[in-house]
């Protein structure tokens, strides 16, 4: 039963980003990239809780979690390609239709992969009584909610600024990590992993791979090995940016 769900769940999930795709691919362009990527995170954990006439404290918290973050990741990342005009990223890609579908793709694994342990919890019709590793997994959830916003924001203002206009940004949250947004984005999806986890039996354990797939993919795929290249082909010949780099942790604050 909860594998048919999960079927139907999927279904819908890369339904969603081909058929982003095919409109993408047409305009050449990927301005709603990420914000389709936000709104399938909405869509298929809100059909994950149709099929509970009455809902359970974790699936409430989790659920709202996965919700909150989506939708203000979501609009401040549509916000951003809207302002500068583009997605550096795809650069190579939006005017290739088979390549680009990988990407969105790859966007529908990442979606489907990082939900899976709200995705089992939200079908199940008894789940167990709130504990003490429900409270660790929220805490972490809000340390990274707390740390992607503010590296966010400390980022935005720092770029709305006229005098900054070819630097890169070194302060706040971004003295201590190269990535801070990023670290509080493995801090969230592992705090719902931990708190899904209360209730894991046998193949249900499989939800592990969310905060794995996540790290893998920021840390070796999209996220930092692109913005890394990226930097360094900017201000690779900065004394200053070079220094940064030997002297910022990558991700994890203070540990290189």
């Amino acid at each position: 039963m909860m594998g048919n769900s999960i079927a139907k769940v999927a279904a819908v999930d890369f339904g969603i980003q081909w058929a982003a795709w095919a409109v993408a691919a047409f305009f050449q362009t990927e301005k709603f990239y990420d914000l389709t990527g936000s709104l399938t995170y909405i869509s298929l954990t809100l059909l994950s809780l149709q099929s509970n006439k009455s809902l359970h404290t974790r699936q409430k918290v989790n659920s709202s979690m996965v919700l909150a973050w989506a939708a203000r990741l979501g609009l401040y990342l549509f916000s951003r390609v809207l302002h500068d005009g583009k997605d550096s990223r795809f650069d190579k890609v939006r005017h290739r239709p088979g390549i680009f579908l990988v990407y969105w793709t790859i966007q529908g694994v990442w979606v489907l992969s990082t939900l899976l342990p709200v995705l089992i919890v939200n079908q199940k019709k008894d789940n167990r009584p709130v504990n003490q590793q429900d409270y660790l997994g929220w805490g972490l959830w809000g340390l990274g909610f707390l740390m992607e916003v503010l590296a966010d924001y400390q980022k935005s203002q720092f770029r709305s600024d006229p005098s900054n206009a070819g630097k890169f940004i070194s302060s706040g949250l971004w003295s201590i990590s190269r990535h801070p947004n990023y670290f509080g984005e493995i801090l969230m999806w592992l705090g719902i992993y931990v708190s899904s986890r209360s209730t894991f039996q046998g193949w249900e354990h499989v939800g592990v791979v969310s905060p794995i797939f996540l790290t893998y993919l920021l840390t070796r795929l999209s996220g930092i090995p692109l913005l890394e290249a990226a930097g360094m082909k900017r201000w690779g010949t900065d004394p200053a940016y070079l220094a940064y780099i030997r002297n910022t942790a990558c991700l994890v604050p203070f540990i290189w």
